[in-house]
């Protein structure tokens, strides 16, 4: 063997008994870090998440050096997928003009919700979820999830949202122009909370890319990950990824690699401060 790759003999029992070097059993100590926060993360973090979570920690670490030990660990983050469509225009409604324009930043919560529909395959059958989403934290304030796309969906989501967080009137309510959003029961709960609703143009994404991007992050961490027996299992698993894992602990590279719940704590003790 040593003849054939070149080596010498007392080179190979050299390397034989050769200790790790620090180096390597630095590597080793961080590998068994990363390899905790990886699980900790449902097995959703690429090497920029874990790098912020050591960094956190206390770990001084290279992001570079962080992906190179996944790597060698066949450790991956989830990956993105595309997303089908699940609203249908009603073309005998009166959609709401688009007051938002595409500008989504926020300089403090209750300013902006974003809105949307997405749905969940069982093995008996469809489970959709309406969510609503607060632009400042990307954090979900309200959902819903149902068998059927009624108008009862969009309403119950939007009516946990305003319990959770009791805006002042003046609120925008931003989604797309689906037959839910534009139906008469949502707009009677709008204007009984004094929400201003905000649609965007017919089939453009980007006239909502903040939803698009919560549900394409959900699909990928999730449903791409998972498969439900039935409606049941299907609503738990939402359940908890939502208010336990996304809410709570989930990074964001938009938010200085912070959690919705951490980054609006944050604000909340700065204007204290102030």
């Amino acid at each position: 063997m040593c003849r054939v790759l070149g080596v010498s003999p007392s080179g190979y029992y050299a390397w034989r008994t050769r200790p790790p070097s620090a180096r390597a059993l630095a590597d080793q100590r961080l590998l068994t870090r990363i390899r905790a926060i990886h699980a900790q993360s449902r097995g959703t973090y690429g090497a920029p998440r874990i790098h912020a979570e050591l960094r956190e920690l206390g770990v001084r670490c290279g992001r570079k050096r962080a992906a190179r030990l996944m790597r060698q660990a066949g450790l991956q983050g989830a990956h993105r997928r595309r997303r089908l469509r699940t609203t249908i225009r009603d073309l005998d409604a009166a959609p709401a003009p688009d007051l938002v324009a595409r500008a989504f930043a926020t300089d403090r919560p209750n300013r902006l919700w974003l809105a949307d529909i997405t749905y969940v395959r069982t093995w008996s059958g469809w489970l959709y979820l309406a969510v609503v989403l607060e632009t400042f934290s990307r954090r979900v304030v309200g959902w819903s999830m149902a068998d059927t796309l009624e108008s009862a969906l969009v309403v119950d989501a939007l009516t946990m949202a305003l319990w959770n967080r009791r805006p002042k009137p003046g609120l925008i309510h931003h989604s797309d122009r689906g037959g839910q959003y534009t139906s008469l029961a949502f707009g009677r709960r709008c204007r009984a909370a004094g929400i201003l609703p905000s649609m965007g143009r017919v089939g453009n994404a980007y006239d909502n890319a903040m939803a698009e991007a919560f549900f394409a992050t959900l699909e990928t961490e999730l449903l791409m990950r998972r498969t439900f027996p039935h409606r049941g299992a299907a609503r738990a698993a939402l359940f908890d990824y939502i208010e336990g894992f996304y809410n709570l602990h989930r990074r964001h590279s938009a938010l200085s690699y912070l959690s919705p719940a951490a980054y609006e704590r944050r604000w909340q003790e700065n204007v204290r401060i102030a």
